[in-house]
C-alpha cells in the first residue's frame, strides 16, 4: 500500500477543492478571480490524498467493487462448486419426495421406457398401416353415426347426390 503523504495530489482536483474553499470562506466566486490559479489549501492533505486514492485519467475517482467477504469464503465457494455440480449432473440433493411420489416418478418412468421400446421394435411402415386403418375405422363408424341418426329421405337425398356428383364433374370436363 502506498503511504498518503508521498502521493501528489492532481492539479485539477487542487483547483477544485480551492475554488470550494473560496467560495465558502469569502462567499462569492468572482473574487477567486476565473483565469488565475486558486490558492492550494494548506491544512487538507487528508482531504486530497481521499479525493486521489482511487483517482483516474480526467483526476475523476475511478470506482471500485467492494469485497464481499461471504464470497470469499472457501467453505461458500465448495459448496457452491458441489451445488452446481449436482445440478448439472441431475442429481436431487434435498430428496424431499414422499414414498408416493418416488413410486409414481418410477412407474412413468418405464411407462416412457416400455413406449420408447414399443416405438423401436415396429417398423415405419407397420406404424404407417396400424394409423390409417386406425383412421379408416374411425371414419366408418363416424358415418354409421350419421346415418343412424337421419332420417331415410335424407339418406336417398345424398344417394342421389353421391350418384350424380361423378357424372356432373365429368361433364364439366
Amino acid at each position: 500500500m502506498c503511504d498518503a503523504r508521498s502521493r501528489k495530489p492532481a492539479p485539477a482536483i487542487q483547483k477544485k477543492l480551492a475554488m470550494y474553499e473560496n467560495v465558502l470562506s469569502v462567499g462569492t466566486v468572482s473574487e477567486c478571480g476565473v483565469g488565475a490559479a486558486p490558492p492550494v489549501p494548506e491544512g487538507g492533505p487528508t482531504a486530497v490524498a481521499m479525493v486521489t486514492e482511487g483517482e483516474g485519467a480526467d483526476g475523476l475517482i475511478a470506482p471500485r467493487r467492494l469485497p464481499n467477504p461471504c464470497m470469499e469464503n472457501p467453505l461458500r465457494m465448495d459448496l457452491h462448486r458441489e451445488l452446481m455440480f449436482n445440478q448439472k449432473v441431475g442429481k436431487n440433493v434435498l430428496n424431499q419426495k414422499s414414498e408416493l411420489q418416488k413410486a409414481l416418478s418410477k412407474h412413468k418412468e418405464k411407462q416412457l421406457m416400455n413406449q420408447i421400446k414399443e416405438h423401436r421394435e415396429t417398423p415405419e411402415l407397420e406404424r404407417a398401416i396400424a394409423e390409417r386403418a386406425r383412421r379408416l375405422e374411425q371414419a366408418e363408424q363416424h358415418t354409421e353415426e350419421i346415418e343412424s341418426g337421419t332420417n331415410p329421405t335424407l339418406q336417398e337425398v345424398r344417394a342421389r347426390l353421391r350418384h350424380a356428383a361423378p357424372s356432373a364433374a365429368a361433364s364439366a370436363h
